[in-house]
């Protein structure tokens, strides 16, 4: 890893908790079933504010009402589904084991317990495991399978896990013994050095040599086979940690050329499907884009990979052997994932990495850290498609060691400290606010979001529907000062504070339609454009089609006659309603407006005329006819601007 950008076991009562969260039964919930959903209540609140004086604390409920509400409303809508959800978590590196192994055995077990226990803890369900040693490791760096400088072992004579006995193992089957839904990334930061130019582990690359290929493919499968003889299964593996830091700070990496993982993944997929071992694998396994420094450093022969490094692999004959592809945080931002996820969508994602670090000004590292995570990784990076969010050390030292080289500022999910207590950063929220209660299984479902990983001072949220039928909205609240906004799905909604920076995981059981909203399913709008009069500069047609409510089309002026919005969905379709929502500006909807649509953008039926809005939504009911292209024409002078932050279409059905 590269230094990164930024960073009393709670007594939530364990019996509310899983009422709240537990999960079972089937993945995607149909709106049918929602039909015979019982239309529950309030929502349960669960709160970490910056300050630290709330932390995971449970502040009771919210009630759902039948009345709009006045403010910022963010749409639920489990019509439209995005990622299945693999788990979260972060890594028990060699450094993270020998910290907590100098708990005595009843403390470290509590350790344990509050990170993994999906009852009394965090819940934490997905690891993700150095092959060999990495920058955070107690002694010198190794690998599997180390020989003496000038020999080499091809046949892997001398390929032992015997460093991992003692404590990595240990901890990992405890943690899956706390939670069985235990899933676990692998990923080494070197092959063997007889394997590498220059034959060390810190920097080099493979030698291009089929045999080496060959016997890397092998050390992999060798690894992943001793585990599961220790009791331990490794689900899925990168070939290289961070392919592309060529020039690692005195600890064990690699530079392996998109053309050389290839080479790697086309020995290895064969193997794995061979020795039936159900592994599988991820690529890349770098940032979001290349860091600046990589880029400099790129030898003529990568000069192809310069931000394009994933797409390489996908796009290679080693894809069929490929299951997704694993970003990191330290360089770009979630918005990559998305790009990746839209050129190559049968491939999934993961977030496999992003350390926490101390502030410049150490008492405020549990607010920047809080607040960072929360927008790039608990929401920037699920809103992007990744199936996983893991950060890096579960457990370090006061020092944010021990380490041999790398990372100087790294804070854990847990410091351990001299004195024996424990102490919970802010990672170890950030994470509990996803892993309590967003399921194995869960599917990540349509909701507005107003806020930005760029920190506009709105409210950012990502929501959930758990294979029991309950729905998790996780917000964050990116002012410094208390925020109120609303929630709605269906026809039901509620409307809550949230203190500033503060993080909040809601939840709720049953289906809070009540009327027409169980018979609309959303339409994906990829591929909608839109024109408008005034055109605007900076608020632009396009931003009100692009799925994204923190942008919009504004007029930039005071609304008169005749300015309109035009929406293409690119082909036509039956429409039961379409709706234009002002986001956050709530006061820009249209004084007066007439409603229109067409099959080929030549002749208009009118479906609304002389209709005057009200708020947050324009509702255009469309009674199932078939249009291509909706305008909204505004009727009305008004000093307000008309701005749409998000269009949305919808049919009949589930």
């Amino acid at each position: 890893m590269r230094t990164p950008r930024r960073t009393a076991l709670i007594a939530t009562s364990t019996a509310l908790v899983a009422a709240a969260i537990v999960g079972s039964g089937l993945g995607n919930a149909s709106a049918a079933a929602d039909h015979h959903r019982p239309v529950p209540d309030s929502a349960h609140v669960w709160i970490t504010t910056p300050d630290g004086t709330d932390k995971m604390a449970d502040l009771g409920t919210v009630a759902f009402t039948d009345a709009p509400s006045t403010a910022p409303t963010v749409v639920v809508d489990p019509t439209r589904t995005f990622q299945t959800m693999s788990g979260f978590g972060a890594s028990i590196t060699d450094s993270s084991a020998s910290v907590l192994y100098t708990l005595p055995s009843q403390a470290r077990t509590e350790a344990m317990r509050s990170l993994f226990d999906p009852r009394t803890g965090d819940g934490l369900d997905y690891l993700r495991q150095p092959v060999g040693a990495s920058d955070f490791v107690t002694t010198a760096a190794y690998t599997y399978d180390d020989v003496p400088a000038g020999q080499t072992d091809y046949a892997l004579r001398h390929f032992t896990v015997a460093h991992d006995r003692n404590q990595i193992l240990p901890l990992l089957r405890q943690a899956e013994r706390l939670n069985p839904k235990l899933q676990i990334l692998a990923t080494p930061w070197s092959p063997p050095a007889w394997m590498k130019t220059g034959g060390s582990l810190i920097g080099g690359r493979l030698v291009d040599d089929p045999r080496v290929y060959h016997a890397y493919a092998a050390y992999l499968v060798k690894f992943i086979q001793a585990y599961r003889a220790n009791g331990v299964h490794v689900d899925a593996i990168t070939v290289q940690n961070e392919p592309q830091n060529r020039t690692p700070s005195g600890y064990p990496g690699t530079d392996m050329p998109s053309w050389q993982e290839e080479k790697v993944i086309a020995e290895l997929g064969p193997m794995l499907h061979d020795a039936d071992l159900g592994t599988k694998i991820l690529a890349y396994d770098h940032n979001w884009t290349e860091h600046p420094n990589d880029v400099a450093a790129t030898p003529p022969d990568e000069t192809a990979d310069i931000n394009d490094y994933p797409q390489q692999v996908l796009g290679s004959s080693a894809a069929k052997y490929v299951s997704g592809t694993a970003y990191h945080c330290y360089s770009g931002d979630p918005s990559a994932m998305t790009a990746l996820h839209n050129q190559f969508p049968t491939k999934d994602i993961y977030f496999t990495e992003c350390s926490g670090s101390q502030s410049g000004v150490p008492a405020n590292t549990f607010s920047d850290t809080l607040k960072w995570h929360t927008r790039n990784l608990v929401i920037g990076a699920t809103r992007n498609w990744a199936k996983s969010v893991v950060n890096w050390n579960i457990a370090l030292d006061p020092s944010g060691g021990p380490h041999v080289g790398g990372c100087t500022g790294c804070t854990g999910v847990l410091t351990v400290n001299s004195d024996g207590t424990v102490t919970r950063n802010a990672e170890y929220y950030t994470l509990g606010h996803l892993a309590r209660f967003v399921k194995p299984g869960a599917v990540r479902i349509a909701s507005t979001s107003f806020g930005t990983t760029g920190w506009n001072g709105q409210v950012e949220d990502t929501a959930f529907r758990n294979p029991d039928g309950s729905t998790v909205l996780v917000a964050h609240n990116e002012n410094d000062n208390p925020q109120t906004f609303a929630v709605r799905e269906g026809d039901r909604s509620f409307t809550y504070t949230l203190p500033g920076g503060a993080l909040a995981s809601f939840v709720w059981n049953g289906n809070p339609s009540t009327g027409h909203g169980t018979g609309l399913r959303q339409i994906d709008p990829t591929g909608w454009t839109a024109t408008a009069s005034p055109a605007g500069a900076t608020d632009a047609p396009a931003k009100a089609v692009d799925d994204d409510a923190s942008t919009r089309y504004s007029t930039g002026t005071g609304q008169t006659p005749g300015q309109y919005l035009q929406v293409d969905l690119g082909k036509i379709q039956r429409l039961r309603q379409v709706v234009l929502d002002t986001g956050a500006s709530t006061g820009d909807y249209p004084r007066g407006y007439t409603a229109t649509f067409s099959t080929d953008g030549v002749h208009w039926t009118t479906a609304v005329a002389g209709a005057t809005g009200t708020g947050q939504f324009t509702v255009v009911d469309l009674d199932n006819q078939h249009a291509r292209y909706v305008r909204i024409t505004l009727t009305t002078a008004a000093p307000n601007w008309w701005s749409v932050a998000d269009v949305r279409a919808y049919q009949s059905g589930s």
